[in-house]
């Protein structure tokens, strides 16, 4: 978290999907999160903003599935999903995306264990959203982000533990493919051929 904000936005980005790959592994995260302050870049806090709208919806309609612990886990999630959703209404400087009545849901739940299913597909919806937020100017929301990021992949791989699931193969998660391709830089490529070509001539 610390390393994303003192970075730049796109290092930021790369820095919160290797940190969320990372607690997926571990599937377990401590602490809270920094305060919030940005009202800029208003496109990735709607993204993100609905991607949580998204969560609440699916976590009410799965913890009627759910029992015992699970059911506590369920809602206990709701209820920070629904703080996260509050948290990010806060700090819009515009008007903020509206939940929708209802959502396509990527699971039918029909049994816990696809309850289980369903909630790790709503955390996973969430890592892109957050990975994508941790690409703005701001540093506090920036750490906010790769937090958000790497909690929502921990508590999808618990999830997808508890629906009997492997580990998604993913090793950058939530990283738009473009940030993966080689930028050419043209200064750099120009000074490495001819420190090749000085090379040879050794």
């Amino acid at each position: 978290m610390a390393d994303a904000a003192k970075a730049g936005p796109a290092l930021a980005q790369l820095l919160a999907s290797i940190g969320a790959c990372e607690a997926g592994h571990a599937m377990t995260v401590k602490g809270g999160a920094p305060p919030v302050r940005s009202r800029s870049d208003a496109e990735a806090l709607q993204a993100a903003l609905s991607a949580e709208h998204a969560a609440v919806y699916g976590y009410g309609v799965l913890g009627a599935r759910l029992r015992g612990s699970l059911r506590q886990t369920a809602k206990d999630l709701w209820n920070v999903h629904r703080a996260r959703r509050d948290q990010l209404v806060s700090i819009l400087s515009v008007a903020p995306a509206a939940a929708a009545s209802a959502y396509r849901l990527p699971v039918q739940v029909t049994s816990a264990r696809s309850a289980a299913q369903l909630a790790a597909a709503l955390e996973d919806g969430l890592v892109p959203a957050y990975v994508g937020l941790a690409g703005v100017s701001s540093p506090d929301l920036r750490a906010f982000a790769a937090d958000s990021a790497q909690r929502a992949c921990a508590w999808a791989a618990r999830w997808r533990s508890r629906a009997g699931a492997g580990s998604p193969s993913e090793a950058f998660p939530g990283l738009p493919s473009a940030a993966l391709s080689p930028v050419p830089n043209p200064v750099n490529d120009l000074q490495h051929a001819g420190n090749e070509a000085s090379d040879k001539r050794r």
